[in-house]
């Protein structure tokens, strides 16, 4: 009896540790793969689908109210949860093809609104008020466009206010005073962390919200914040975080908001090859909850905003997409240009996961200096442009004939009357897909 009394009291402790300690990044990540709401790639979600998921929030009491209205009178909503003395503002998707952590803010907002058992949850609860602005440019979204319908970009509106998702997001925090603040963003895919080649999947920047570079205790705080989330994502996504490349733009809402006395902290999610976008919202919803954890429990006061600092900044144009290495270029369609020897670069346009991005042509010339994310060797082939002439900004529509064929350029319709080895279009291997060797 005595045996059986002390394996249950034992257990009772376990399990009672394993409750109040500190979650880690794989415990939230495992939470996410478990509990996520999101099931529509964040790229494909319109204004309505927001308003479902919301609808879907609502029914379990999370506080959701429309606060306003945007240029093309649709909705913009707010989440709020928590009771807490800290108060922690997100706002999403003010830039209408930037969509990664709205997906992610739903996801936490259901997450702790249905698991308010958990100690962990309940010390959240105590400690913050969090609202959210998850979709601050519906009429951009539902164009999948930067801009509002007026055409202004909204992150360049602060001061001016000429529209009305800039009004309401200033009015949001004035009315509120936020004590920290997340402006959550999208940053091109080829961006990269540092000088490396490596895609930066997510960027974090400590706004600082005043021109001379002078740092404050809520600038200092948001460092070590970041030290926080970039040590947790380190785990799933290491060497591919970086650190935004601009410090200060007088225009934009960060630094104004930085300014008027709410520190923020921005996330840039960027593209990771080999991932899909939930991917890249389980990082945002680990990043997020990390960010909260270590305010909640102090260890953010414990870490070195060195950890911050040495985060390496964004670089561009040291990698493409596609990279076609030392084929022999023929543009049939203009006889005054003979073969030659090339490598060309191809780029993809950003696009909803639902739709076909166009590809186009980047670069052309002999040893081009970007890596693409996927390389060919293409020495041993024929590479014709599907239209005639290879050209920069032109599609990137291709036809491989190996060198061994002996082909007449001249022949009317070619691709039907000489059907190529391989055909790449819209991004994709039609035909001979493994007929090109992969060098990545």
């Amino acid at each position: 009896m005595q045996k059986v009394l002390l394996f249950f009291a034992t257990l009772f402790i376990l399990l009672m540790n394993i409750e109040t300690r500190a979650q880690s990044a794989k415990d939230f990540a495992e939470i996410w793969e478990k509990h996520h709401i999101s099931n529509i790639l964040p790229s494909n979600v319109r204004h309505k689908d927001l308003q479902k998921y919301l609808a879907q929030l609502k029914e379990t009491g999370l506080k959701i109210e429309e606060v306003g209205r945007s240029y093309g009178n649709r909705e913009i909503y707010q989440i709020e949860w928590g009771k807490g003395p800290t108060r922690v503002f997100f706002w999403s998707q003010m830039h209408g093809d930037e969509p990664t952590a709205t997906s992610a803010l739903l996801d936490m907002f259901a997450y702790l609104q249905k698991h308010g058992d958990k100690k962990w949850v309940k010390k959240f609860e105590e400690t913050f008020t969090i609202r959210a602005v998850p979709m601050l440019n519906p009429d951009g979204t539902e164009l999948y466009q930067r801009r509002n319908l007026q055409g202004i970009d909204i992150n360049r509106d602060a001061t001016n206010l000429k529209t009305p998702e800039a009004q309401l997001l200033k009015k949001l925090r004035d009315e509120w005073s936020p004590q920290i603040g997340f402006n959550l963003h999208n940053q091109q895919g080829l961006t990269t962390a540092g000088d490396s080649t490596r895609q930066a999947a997510i960027s974090f920047l400590a706004v600082l919200g005043n021109p001379n570079g002078i740092t404050n205790a809520g600038h200092e705080r948001n460092k070590r914040i970041i030290s926080a989330m970039t040590l947790a994502l380190n785990q799933f996504i290491g060497g591919y975080i970086g650190r935004y490349d601009e410090d200060y733009n007088g225009l934009a809402f960060g630094d104004n908001f930085s300014a008027w006395g709410t520190p923020v902290i921005l996330i840039e999610t960027g593209g990771l090859y080999g991932k899909d976008e939930m991917f890249l919202v389980k990082m945002n919803f680990v990043a997020f909850l990390t960010a909260l954890q270590s305010i909640a429990d102090g260890s953010e006061a414990r870490l070195s905003p060195v950890n911050y600092d040495l985060l390496p900044r964004n670089t561009s144009g040291k990698i493409v997409y596609f990279m076609f290495r030392k084929a022999t270029i023929v543009n049939y369609s203009d006889e005054t240009i003979t073969p030659f020897a090339s490598d060309v670069a191809v780029n993809m346009e950003r696009r909803r996961a639902e739709l076909t991005a166009p590809t186009y042509v980047r670069d052309i010339g002999g040893a081009l200096p970007q890596t693409g994310l996927e390389e060919y060797d293409a020495s041993d082939f024929y590479m014709v442009p599907r239209y005639g002439k290879l050209k920069v900004g032109e599609m990137g529509e291709f036809l491989f004939y190996k060198k061994s064929r002996q082909i007449d350029w001249k022949t009317p319709n070619l691709e039907a009357a000489v059907p190529p080895d391989a055909i790449f279009s819209q991004g994709k291997w039609f035909k001979g897909e493994n007929v090109l060797q992969k060098k990545n």
